[in-house]
């Protein structure tokens, strides 16, 4: 099986990741946490916009581009290595093909980016809700869509996530399994893909620490308990690329090992990015631990992204695909 992108979505990611270069630099990042000034969020939105980002997954006949998950995923991997402070993924990847799927009324605005979507889930808390327009409620039986509660922002380890809790679960769009399921997928897939780009920044970061920060007159990137740590790291990301891009490819193609395989990205997405973040900050020493720097801006995304994934019900949706008992307590 081949997971290597084409040379369409080659093109198409580069472009994002030249955007988001100019466009979401850690300044702006900065400045989406609070009391910060939101006119680099909404410029670097209105970009995306341009781009066409929020048609992606839309059907051609509803005005989108056509595109499916296995083209998504790279691009995402993109939005998490800015850590953009949108919901580019819930808007791009679950609510618009969503709202596409059952003909809501809504849906030319969402494609045209006039509005911004969010996701939300039985829990009620909806990520960037502070900077969208609608929330789209997802559980167990139905998905729900409500207009973005003027609450205010709930404090949260990452502050440019703009967290706030949506009670009103809004008009009932459907009941639907099929749309219900792969919705849900598509969010866990969202979720694996930024962790893949959150711990490619933070390895940059540090490989760029490293090699020019010196001790005892050299890098300290030559020493060896650095090259270790950082192979390691390395390793767990470069085996959760493959896996996150194998998961979008089965959901795309509605396989029937989509749960067990989005599962697995997931769970090793978590892992290699938890793993980046610990290592980074320790490769970093003392001035990893500093909000001056910018590594916390992706580490404290990751922590947060992480949190949300809930390694432990991934990890039973695995065992029950593979057939394994549980192990007696």
């Amino acid at each position: 099986m081949q997971f290597a992108l084409s040379e369409e979505q080659v093109a198409f990611r580069d472009a994002v990741r030249e955007l988001l270069t100019a466009e979401c630099p850690p300044a702006v990042l900065r400045s989406a946490w609070p009391d910060g000034d939101p006119a680099g969020v909404d410029r670097l939105w209105a970009a995306l916009v341009e781009l066409d980002l929020p048609a992606a997954l839309v059907p051609e006949p509803a005005g989108g581009l056509g595109l499916d998950e296995t083209d998504l995923v790279a691009l995402l991997e993109e939005v998490g290595r800015a850590a953009v402070p949108l919901p580019v993924a819930e808007h791009v990847l679950v609510a618009a093909p969503l709202l596409a799927a059952v003909g809501h009324p809504r849906l030319p605005d969402v494609v045209a980016g006039r509005v911004r979507v969010t996701v939300t889930g039985p829990d009620g808390l909806a990520p960037y809700g502070g900077r969208a327009d609608l929330v789209l409620t997802l559980t167990g039986t139905a998905a729900r869509l409500a207009p973005a509660p003027t609450g205010a922002v709930l404090p949260t380890v990452d502050g440019s996530r703009a967290l706030i809790r949506c009670d009103d679960p809004g008009d009932l769009l459907t009941t639907d399994p099929e749309l219900l399921a792969v919705s849900r997928l598509r969010t866990d897939l969202a979720d694996a893909a930024q962790l893949v780009g959150l711990a490619r920044r933070m390895l940059d970061l540090t490989v760029g620490y490293v090699g020019q920060r010196r001790q005892f007159g050299v890098p300290v990137g030559s020493f060896q308990a650095v090259k270790h740590h950082l192979a390691e790291a390395l390793l767990r990301l470069e085996l959760a690329v493959p896996t996150v891009r194998a998961a979008a490819w089965s959901v795309a193609r509605r396989t029937p090992e989509r749960d067990a395989d989005v599962s697995a990205a997931v769970l090793l997405a978590v892992d290699a990015a938890r793993t980046m973040a610990r290592t980074a900050i320790q490769c970093h020493g003392a001035i990893g631990y500093t909000v001056e720097y910018d590594l916390h801006l992706y580490a404290k995304r990751t922590w947060a992204v992480a949190a949300r994934c809930d390694p432990d019900a991934h990890l039973d949706r695995l065992a029950g695909a593979l057939d394994l008992e549980a192990v007696p307590t």
